[in-house]
């Protein structure tokens, strides 16, 4: 499958023939990883990360991926450059697609990565925005294969904020691959009733259901995934986590919540995680509001359903895959 010159901004311009075809890529490169064997197929190329927003694993899995293929990189941080202040998002396109091979961009609107996407004339990747997560939901899904083989016809389901990236871009995801969709949320944090239509269309024509619902028993029954997310999502002001805690206190992932569950379901998530106060934000939460575990407990985020060590792995794989398949001649 030849996806050579492609963008990669939202899973809603791939088919589930070509999201398919990058998850096997990034098993192939992962079992080429572990066997230490050799992938340097992009010697000589170089790629610029832009981050407007600070990560852990999107900015080491695109760094260790690109050098694992060969790569050099460029990492420019919030301050590392003039895009949006003395320089337009176009020109620092323009100028970028000319020194580099290929553009990741993680930030806040998903039209800044549109943009740049529009005047590059190389492979533009969105690591992150308000808007979607594409990159996260490839190492999700390839946890699933990991653990289930098939994953058609298997149920996800995603208790919390369903409004963030992740859980618009898991929608997508699912409603392409076959996957049934629930997420379980306050109706006021249901995802945007466009994207529900539009994946509800991929859904049908999928064989899958999409299932929005204020009931965690009717949403989390026979589960084999279950997903959360962080309350507050980065960039959202500090002054709502009253409000959002009363609001998703109940949607928290527990052990009554995985006994829901099929018995062989597994716990997802994207991280950071607030399952302790082992954090400097974690410990500001417990000090005002008394919660020692937010979106999900200390004991499922441990416990052996917990899959969330080898999905943040996964996103070293899958990332690789994108850059190479965008890349490759």
């Amino acid at each position: 499958m030849d996806l050579s010159g492609r963008d990669f901004l939202k899973l809603l311009d791939y088919s589930k023939e070509e999201i398919l075809y990058l998850i096997k890529l990034a098993r192939a490169f992962k079992d080429k990883k572990q066997k230490g064997e050799f992938h340097r197929y992009l010697e000589g190329k170089n790629v610029v990360l832009l981050f407007e927003k600070d990560s852990t694993r999107t900015r080491c899995a695109f760094e260790v991926g690109a050098k694992d293929l060969g790569m050099g990189v460029t990492y420019l941080g919030p301050t590392g450059s003039q895009m949006g202040k003395k320089e337009s998002i176009a020109d620092t396109s323009r100028v970028l697609s000319r020194m580099y091979d290929g553009i990741e961009y993680r930030g806040f609107s998903q039209e800044v990565v549109e943009e740049l996407a529009r005047y590059s004339s190389v492979p533009v990747w969105n690591g992150l925005t308000d808007e979607f997560h594409p990159t996260q939901m490839l190492a999700d899904i390839m946890t699933m294969e990991e653990n289930f083989g098939d994953v058609k016809d298997r149920k996800l389901v995603f208790l919390g904020d369903a409004r963030n990236n992740v859980a618009n871009s898991l929608m997508v995801i699912c409603s392409k691959l076959g996957i049934n969709f629930a997420c379980c949320a306050p109706n006021s944090l249901f995802p945007n009733a466009e994207l529900v239509e539009t994946c509800k269309k991929f859904a049908s024509e999928n064989g899958s259901t999409i299932t929005l619902t204020e009931s965690i028993e009717e949403g989390v029954s026979g589960a084999d995934a279950i997903y959360t997310d962080v309350w507050v999502s980065m960039g959202e002001d500090a002054s709502i986590w009253e409000e959002r805690i009363n609001l998703l206190r109940p949607y928290q992932v527990n052990s009554n919540v995985m006994a829901l569950a099929n018995p062989n379901a597994i716990f997802l998530h994207c991280l950071p995680s607030f399952h302790d106060t082992n954090t400097k934000i974690g410990k500001e939460i417990y000090e005002k509001f008394g919660l020692e575990e937010m979106e999900v407990t200390n004991e499922v985020f441990e416990s052996n359903a917990s899959k969330v060590m080898d999905e943040a792995e996964n996103r070293l794989h899958t990332i690789k895959a994108v850059m190479y398949a965008t890349m490759r001649k």
